[in-house]
């Protein structure tokens, strides 16, 4: 029978304690739940761990069976998502924040007094298996840290005080769903609605204005609105939409899809947990509308694995709009749609919120960004042509299906029509989730959340841009700073060496490895930034870091190593004292004379020509051609 996710197995087990026989039984009906689908692999592997507490492999080789795969594909899949485990962990398994905001708030200093009270090191099992305590890269709390994963269900706002409660409850081994209900409240923190945050409807409106306007005038609407992704890229959602339409099924029992990618695992960003937990009717209407438009009997929602705690609602939700005949067959009344949606649960990787790695993770393989061309619009999830849109943009779909695209385009400017969102956090009086028209300035959001002290503002998350008190009259705007959402404030007391310096680590831990330039240019960048904050950097290595960054701009193979850098070239350029007050050297002095050591083998060998001296032989290597 299945277990309670947030109450693992009484007692951590050795792989050899799981008998093959019994644990294949055990599985059977999940792999069953799941039609022994491949496509289904990583849900399979998620309630499987659920089950069992980790991925022994006895279950690895059921599961391979189950699915007919080679077992090594699953055990590939299985260790490339860091809430998958392969080893076993702590009954408990708490997790803290490690995005920027929730260390500016002390959660490293929080998470050492919890090792400390628990008698753990951090990244161990306790001895009895008891506990294990880790970090991840962001909850998606930016606006209510210092937060932490416990089980996977999320606690806000810690306290030194909590942390001592905590520890109390973990060695009374109070099960999880016995502890103060109240510790687990998370708020919406809305601080400014505008168009979208301020609108309330029935569900399934947005849906029959859609079939009342037919699918030529909605598809017209949506070009009039001009309504741009709000996943950062900002490709017109008309052009994707018409797109898919157009493109061929590969064969004549084929369907198109609509991807709700609800994977915002940028740090800094937490606006798609707001929509989905308030506003859930909005994201299905949207997704809805979208399949109406292309032709799709089929939506698929990609949700963050740190947002597990909210398959409850919105299953339910579903359930209820199934039951209204706002999903199923002859939806809204219209004998010819057919619509449903399913739900895909993430397991921690931040490379899956692009496009075509999510498509790799919703077919149940490892997350690594696809090759484009072909677009999913034309080759998608099974490939088949498919839609692929964020949160926010869907919302945005389902209101210009309601009001119509000249109103859309009329807020906001020209090349960036509408509002968009964004999740404040850092240093300010109010955090939350702020709706403006675009062409809003810096300056004003500053003003409006309360950061009177601000030296720096990051917009769009550790790939987007860091900018500095002299450009807080920039507007955000496609057209001026683009961004998915994320402004997080660093006030005047805050060293931006170090905000750089969490943003190297973030990136090399969270690279997928498919590259090499990736894969080893965001370990060097990170390795970089140690050396300089131990004392033992020079100017040397701030030369490297700008080398590294072409490197990686030019030759990786995704987004994700080709904006790496970023936020280390964007400090470097503004904010350099930060970095240079830590040298030991302005100036790079080697350690020794590497020539000079090579003299006395030059006299044994009777050799002086450039070939044997370092420094010219080197000369010469780089004028070869």
């Amino acid at each position: 029978m299945d277990r309670d996710p947030r109450w693992l197995p009484e007692m951590v087990v050795a792989d050899e304690c799981f008998d093959a026989t019994g644990v294949a039984a055990l599985l059977q009906p999940i792999v069953d739940r799941h039609r022994r689908e491949p496509d289904r692999l990583l849900q399979i592997l998620r309630e499987a761990q659920d089950v069992l507490g980790y991925l022994p492999r006895t279950a690895l080789t059921a599961i391979a069976s189950a699915v007919e795969l080679p077992r090594a594909r699953v055990e590939g899949v299985a260790g490339f998502y860091s809430f998958l485990h392969l080893q076993p962990v702590g009954r408990y398994r708490i997790l803290f924040s490690d995005n920027v905001t929730d260390r500016m708030l002390g959660s490293i200093e929080l998470m050492d007094r919890l090792c400390n009270r628990l008698w753990i090191e951090r990244g161990k099992v306790s001895e009895d298996g008891l506990v294990s305590v880790d970090t991840t890269s962001c909850t998606g709390m930016c606006d209510q840290g210092p937060a932490l994963l416990v089980n996977g269900q999320p606690l806000t706002c810690i306290s030194a005080e909590r942390i001592d409660r905590i520890s109390e409850l973990v060695r009374s081994q109070v099960a999880v769903a016995d502890w103060p209900r109240d510790w687990f409240l998370v708020a919406d923190n809305i601080r400014r609605r505008d168009v979208l945050l301020a609108t309330h409807w029935s569900a399934g409106e947005a849906m029959r204005a859609a079939v009342a306007r037919g699918r030529e005038r909605l598809l017209d609407e949506m070009k009039l609105s001009n309504l741009r992704g709000r996943g950062g890229a900002g490709f017109t959602t008309h052009t994707k939409w018409e797109s898919a339409r157009r493109a061929p099924c590969r064969d004549l029992q084929g369907s198109r899809y609509v991807v709700c990618n609800a994977d915002e695992g940028e740090p800094g960003t937490f606006k798609d947990r707001v929509l989905l937990a308030s506003h859930a009717d909005l994201v299905f209407d949207g997704m809805s509308v979208a399949a109406f438009a292309i032709g799709a009997e089929k939506g698929l929602l990609y949700l963050r694995g740190e947002y597990a705690w909210l398959l409850p609602a919105l299953h339910e939700n579903l359930a209820q709009r199934r039951q209204n005949g706002l999903l199923g067959v002859a939806v809204c009344g219209q004998q010819d749609w057919t619509f449903d949606i399913d739900i895909h649960l993430g397991a921690g990787a931040y490379v899956c919120g692009e496009e075509t790695a999510l498509l790799e993770s919703l077919e149940g393989r490892r997350g690594v960004p696809r090759i484009r061309p072909p677009y999913p619009a034309q080759q998608g999830y099974r490939g088949q042509p498919t839609v692929v849109n964020n949160v926010e943009t869907l919302c945005k779909a389902a209101l210009i299906a309601l009001r119509g695209g000249a109103w859309f385009a009329g807020l906001g400017s020209k090349q960036s029509t509408g509002t968009k969102l964004l999740s404040i956090a850092g240093d300010v009086e109010s955090p939350g989730v702020y709706e403006y028209p675009f062409g809003v300035s810096i300056s004003q959001v500053l003003d409006d959340c309360g950061a009177g002290n601000a030296q720096a503002v990051q917009v769009g998350g550790p790939s987007g841009s860091c900018l500095a008190m002299h450009e807080f009259t920039r507007r955000i705007a496609f057209e001026d700073v683009p961004t998915a959402g994320a402004f997080t404030v660093f006030g005047a007391q805050r060293d931006m060496f170090e905000v750089a310096r969490n943003f190297a680590h973030f990136f090399a831990h969270e690279s997928c490895g498919f590259c090499t330039p990736c894969r080893v240019g965001t370990t060097l960048v990170a390795n970089c930034m140690d050396k300089i904050a131990n004392g033992n950097g020079s100017q040397y290595d701030i030369g490297e870091i700008f080398r590294i960054h072409r490197l990686l701009h030019a030759a990786s193979h995704c987004g994700l190593g080709q904006t790496a850098c970023n936020p280390l070239f964007d400090t470097l350029n503004k904010f350099r004292p930060a970095y240079e007050r830590r040298l030991r050297s302005l100036d790079f002095a080697p350690a020794f004379d590497l020539d000079q050591a090579l003299s006395v083998a030059r006299q044994m060998t009777g050799r002086d020509d450039p070939a044997a001296h370092f420094s010219l032989a080197a000369g010469l290597q780089r004028a070869d051609p």
